[in-house]
């Protein structure tokens, strides 16, 4: 099974596998990295990437416009990995500013969630294109989360994360099945009391 980011960029790859008669279509569940500043303006996360990948090809912002095969993406809209490890990693924090935010949404100054909602906006920008086609599926919810598919208590609970009161597994079984078209995107943080939100001690 590919998880996140390997979901985006091996999903046409792995369709073509298969005859044009057979449905494919794939989820990626916290694989969209944008390709944005750190707090001190730096890239961390290119720099993390570095050597290992052609770049401009990695970033999910610069593939998803352009891929055939329908994709649902599932994200949070402040993903707990990229706020520890590429926007507000301490490599880019060295006073520490950040320390207790990372750990803690409930700890952040509001400059920092400031900082945190232009991410935000950033991410739907990003997504706009493709979000636009009726083949593909969103699920951003404002959580501070990072894979929401894996457990049962953030996948199809009682009190699972909901959107319009759908439950990922909901919204992503009424995508699949095209039942519906499906574009569910949070109102932004902190409005959403369905989040089950990591916090690190």
């Amino acid at each position: 099974m590919l998880c996140g980011l390997a979901v985006i960029l091996r999903c046409d790859e792995f369709s073509n596998l298969f005859s044009t008669t057979t449905k494919v279509k794939c989820l990626s569940d916290a694989g969209f990295f944008l390709d944005t500043p750190d707090v001190s303006g730096g890239h961390t996360i290119k720099n993390l990437y570095n050597g290992v990948v052609q770049l401009q090809c990695f970033f999910p912002q610069n593939l998803i416009s352009e891929m055939k095969t329908p994709l649902f993406i599932v994200n949070a809209a402040y993903d707990i990995w990229q706020i520890q490890s590429s926007i507000a990693p301490p490599s880019a924090d060295p006073s520490g500013y950040w320390h207790e935010c990372r750990l803690n949404h409930g700890r952040c100054t509001p400059a920092q969630i400031l900082f945190l909602q232009g991410f935000r906006d950033q991410m739907l920008r990003a997504m706009e294109e493709f979000s636009n086609a009726r083949k593909n599926g969103l699920f951003i919810n404002s959580c501070f989360a990072h894979c929401q598919t894996e457990r049962q208590d953030t996948w199809f609970a009682d009190d699972s994360p909901v959107i319009n009161k759908k439950a990922v597994a909901v919204a992503v079984g009424d995508w699949y099945f095209d039942r519906a078209e499906v574009k569910l995107i949070d109102c932004p943080y902190p409005c959403d009391r369905s989040c089950h939100n990591l916090v690190f001690r």
